[in-house]
């Protein structure tokens, strides 16, 4: 990646919406964020670098001075965050936000459409177990809204959570998703899971259980969630409508 240091001058801010998607690509996000944040150094400008709370270990609510999980199943995101924490050392307002792993909202293309089309394909809305895991959420308007802030004010070194719901059971997703369809709701084991859902990884992600707290969040920066919970998205937002032929 070429060197970004002549145009420190004219760079006010760096935002990086950091998206590894396995530990193969882990280096290569790494090396983005440490190219990108070099131009800032000794500067005092900011720079944001989007992780997401799947970092975090499972079964409890965790918060943004909890440590994240080096063996969980976003481990891969963890270089990354390091990477961008490093540069508040050498100068840089540097900030992470973690996102929860659904971002809601009109046009949406992340976990929870995938969902939703699973069930349209096999005609289940399924959940793994008994489905009392916890998925934090948060609506995309919010979420820009906590980014502009990190932008404004956010203390070197800081980590942020992006969540305005801590935990959303899978349950109640899988039978918000059963109404709008019209479809029954099934519990599959694990293997079951692997197996029915978009991929093994995906039916490990829709089983984890990874509540967590952004109550630190909100007073740093002020942030206060406005805009609709998943479960009314889903029922009145586009995620449910039929699509077009």
């Amino acid at each position: 990646m070429r060197s970004l240091t002549p145009a420190r001058a004219a760079i006010s801010a760096v935002v990086v919406w950091s998206n590894p998607r396995s530990r193969y690509t882990m280096r290569r996000d790494r090396t983005a964020v440490e190219t990108l944040g070099r131009p800032l150094e000794h500067s005092g400008k900011p720079l944001v670098v989007t992780s997401g709370t799947l970092v975090m270990p499972a079964g409890r609510e965790t918060t943004e001075k909890d440590e994240p999980d080096a063996a969980g199943i976003a481990a891969f995101r963890i270089a990354g965050e390091r990477a961008c924490l490093g540069f508040a050392a050498r100068g840089v307002r540097a900030s992470v936000v973690r996102l929860a792993p659904t971002v809601h909202g009109p046009g949406d293309h992340g976990f929870i459409p995938m969902l939703i089309a699973t069930a349209r394909k096999t005609g289940v809305s399924a959940c793994v177990g008994d489905g009392a895991n916890r998925w934090p959420a948060v609506h995309r308007l919010d979420a820009a809204v906590l980014f502009r802030l990190a932008l404004e004010k956010a203390p070197a070194g800081s980590v942020l959570h992006g969540v305005a719901e801590s935990g959303v059971t899978l349950k109640s997703i899988a039978e918000t998703i059963a109404r709008g369809l019209d479809l029954p709701t099934v519990s599959l084991t694990p293997d079951e899971a692997a197996s029915h859902f978009v991929s093994p990884f995906m039916a490990v992600a829709y089983g984890f259980d990874g509540p967590v707290s952004s109550s630190y969040t909100r007073e740093l920066l002020g942030w206060s969630p406005t805009h609709p919970a998943l479960l009314e998205d889903l029922e009145h937002g586009d995620y449910l409508v039929t699509p077009a032929p």
